[in-house]
């Protein structure tokens, strides 16, 4: 069997969706011949925690490092922290941002490569893997890799140099961040991304990369997952139920979604009466207030942080989910791990997204209703389209073949064929 060094700042017992591209990745290599070795985080602050994520890797080689950075010594006292109002989280990170270069994981970034040395020199290992953000762990990746000449494999789930939530507070920020990128591509022996879009910005960025030398391997759905019964209880009934499964930052927001019904229970009360909205996952207070500013409370369920496995029972049991992508910049890069989950589910989805990645693969996904993410109308339209359709026995199915696609077993095969090919032919 193979071995793999897997580098991962973001793996169980954390919860969210991302952690489990990386997750998901390491619990089917095994069966596809590649042993994974796994270096990751001790005990840090994190807005959620799922033990049954960490219960599926439970037999694979987990290795924890402890640092020095505030998430790790806040951590230690209270594991699980709450979800700060976004406009703090925002101080904070830019705060970090300004003097944290590439980001304020280096602490760990560093102890994982003490450990990744220590283990390199006792054993072997036929190459490293390494998912990013955060950004930190590919540039000491990349040191291993000219230190002990294995081949490396970077996994980009988001653009670095210009990401979405990129703050460069002076010119001399951006600089130093795109040579330190510069310096860790040129040392990748394959580059993995998760859309076209981030494919094609980072050849254009940077053009010493070839086509070939970059490999979209897309988000998915863990099928397991989803072969499930889904207790009869939490099957709505009376109601049409839109739901909402994660965590809401930056301009990912349901501040429009919320507005639109709000407008459909004043233009159309005899619809807006006969649907639901329900939300999983963390809800900011400030959101919590939104809901009942507005007079929703009736309409609204909120069922809070709940374990993964319990999660996708819920989005089994709805009707309709919904998912929505801020217009912010270089959105058309983003396609997030949510909606990919969603695809597992394969109920018909409300996507509030912008042009990009996220909405052609709604497109391809076929049982989709798109609207702009902050056209309050298009949404409340989209609400009365999509009652239509459901009382009339019309909704919309997806394309079992585009769906098939996206099962993580399959996309770690696909996975585990780059790393057969990098080790045959390194560049």
């Amino acid at each position: 069997m193979f071995k793999v060094l897997v580098l991962a700042y973001y793996y169980p017992p954390m919860g969210l969706s991302g952690v489990q591209r990386v997750q998901k990745f390491t619990k089917y290599l095994p069966q596809f011949n590649w042993e994974p070795t796994i270096i990751t985080t001790g005990k840090v602050a994190y807005y959620a925690h799922d033990l049954s994520l960490l219960e599926e890797v439970k037999d694979l080689r987990i290795i924890r490092t402890e640092s020095l950075d505030i998430n790790s010594v806040i951590g230690k006292k209270y594991g699980t922290v709450n979800v700060p109002k976004e406009f703090i989280r925002k101080i904070f990170s830019n705060f970090s941002k300004t003097f944290f270069i590439p980001d304020n994981k280096k602490s760990w970034a560093a102890r994982a490569y003490q450990k990744a040395r220590e283990l390199l020199k006792n054993e072997h290992f036929d190459l490293i893997f390494v998912s990013i953000p955060p950004y930190s762990s590919f540039v000491y990746a990349a040191k291993l890799k000219k230190e002990f000449n294995i081949p490396l494999i970077v996994d980009y789930r988001d653009l670095w140099l210009d990401n979405h939530f990129a703050y460069y507070p002076t010119p001399y920020h951006r600089t130093q961040h795109k040579k330190l990128e510069y310096g860790s591509l040129h040392a990748a022996d394959r580059v993995v991304t998760v859309n076209r879009r981030i494919k094609e910005y980072l050849i254009q960025t940077y053009p010493f990369l070839t086509f070939e030398e970059v490999v979209i391997i897309p988000h998915g759905y863990d099928q397991e997952d989803f072969d499930v019964e889904v207790e009869d209880d939490l099957i709505s009934k009376e109601k049409l139920r839109f739901t909402y499964s994660g965590l809401f930052y930056e301009s990912i927001t349901p501040v429009y979604f919320l507005k639109a019904f709000k407008k459909l229970t004043i233009e159309r009360p005899d619809i807006a009466s006969k649907i639901e909205l329900e939300f999983v996952g963390l809800l900011r207070d400030e959101y919590r207030k939104l809901i009942l500013d507005l007079g929703l409370n009736e309409s609204v369920k909120i069922h809070g942080y709940i374990e993964h496995k319990d999660a996708v029972k819920r989005l089994k049991a709805t009707n309709i989910l919904w998912m929505m992508i801020g217009n912010t910049k270089n959105a058309e890069t983003i396609s997030t791990s949510k909606l990919f989950e969603y695809f597992g589910a394969r109920k018909p989805i409300l996507g509030c997204v912008p042009e990009g990645a996220a909405k052609t693969a709604l497109t391809e996904y076929g049982a989709s209703y798109i609207t702009a993410p902050d056209n309050i109308d298009e949404i409340k339209d989209a609400f009365i389209r999509i009652y239509s359709d459901y009382t009339d026995n019309k909704l919309p199915a997806p394309n079992e073949e585009f769906v098939a696609k996206h099962d993580r077993k399959l996309l770690t095969e696909q996975l585990t064929k780059l790393f057969q090919f990098s080790l045959r032919e390194p560049i």
